[in-house]
């Protein structure tokens, strides 16, 4: 029978740059953050990680030393995804070989491949490495949906375990928990949707939120999972503002942002996205004292 990866918060920790490269002190500053709060798990070099704009030195680099500091107190999720599934099956293997507890991997992007591309390039990738797969369905970003139909095919690989579900549906979740059971785990891949997901059987949520509010993030899940929805509904709608500013713009650029003003200078994105615009810096300043 399988078990979920994890459940409650998984943070999407960003990737802090600094004169070009990694910089891994400050790193180690955002994993102790996360650490101390207490949260269940953390993806490196996911799509908040800004994986896609980093080389493949980088991005093992990056994992590696995640594990290593971390060493088993926090699950650590390493993002291995592309669009290239020669290139994913690379960085899945060596990432499982260093001792990653899951490994993400988004749908591959501009393809727009088809279903069956989507279970073929997931199959492979299931079929090469020990450690457990979630997959990730973000269409808005990619091009590309994972069918409910697809998902209950990818179920019966005992090597995928869940889905990180950042689709907007509702309806979409109810109905693949509905097709997978205990089969597929989902977890929430959108912040604004952590209660309603979990309420309907979710585990949980990958989170960009927790980056700068961890313990509010697991209060909020804990409430989930011990059944205070009354709780949860409230602590989910007094957290909305914050969780609406920090997708004002397109996501990383504005959790970055928010990290420096709350102490944690991870450095600017990486080209092509650029600083988050001064309009948006002042709400976060608000939002954020």
């Amino acid at each position: 029978m399988k078990q979920p990866v994890f459940e409650g918060v998984a943070t999407a920790l960003v990737t802090p740059f600094k004169n070009g490269t990694v910089d891994y002190t400050m790193l180690e500053q955002l994993l102790d953050f996360q650490l101390a709060a207490g949260v269940d798990a953390v993806v490196v070099c996911g799509t908040t990680g800004e994986a896609s704009t980093m080389s493949a030195q980088e991005q093992l680099g990056a994992i590696a030393h995640a594990i290593q500091y971390t060493a088993g107190r926090c699950r650590i999720i390493a993002g291995t995804g592309s669009n290239n599934t020669a290139h994913c099956l690379e960085m899945s293997r060596v990432a499982d070989s260093m001792g990653a507890d899951a490994l993400l991997l988004v749908t591959p992007y501009y393809n727009k491949c088809t279903q069956e591309g989507l279970i073929r390039h997931y199959l492979a990738v299931a079929d090469a490495v020990r450690c457990p797969v979630i997959v990730y369905n973000v269409p808005s970003r990619t091009g590309v949906e994972i069918s409910v139909g697809t998902l209950a095919e990818l179920s019966k690989h005992p090597n995928i375990n869940g889905v990180k579900e950042a689709g907007g549906s509702t309806a979409k979740v109810a109905r693949t928990l509905e097709r997978c059971g205990e089969s597929l785990f989902v977890w929430s891949g959108n912040d604004d949707q952590t209660v309603p997901l979990m309420a309907l059987g979710a585990k949980g949520v990958i989170s960009v939120l927790s980056n700068v509010r961890p313990r509010q993030t697991l209060q909020m899940a804990r409430a989930c999972q011990s059944g205070d929805y009354a709780l949860a509904g409230k602590l989910q709608c007094q957290l909305m503002p914050l969780i609406d500013a920090l997708f004002c713009e397109v996501n990383p650029i504005p959790v970055k942002q928010a990290l420096k003003l709350i102490g944690f200078d991870a450095g600017e994105p990486r080209l092509p996205l650029t600083p988050l615009s001064a309009s948006h810096e002042e709400l976060l300043k608000k939002l954020l004292t």
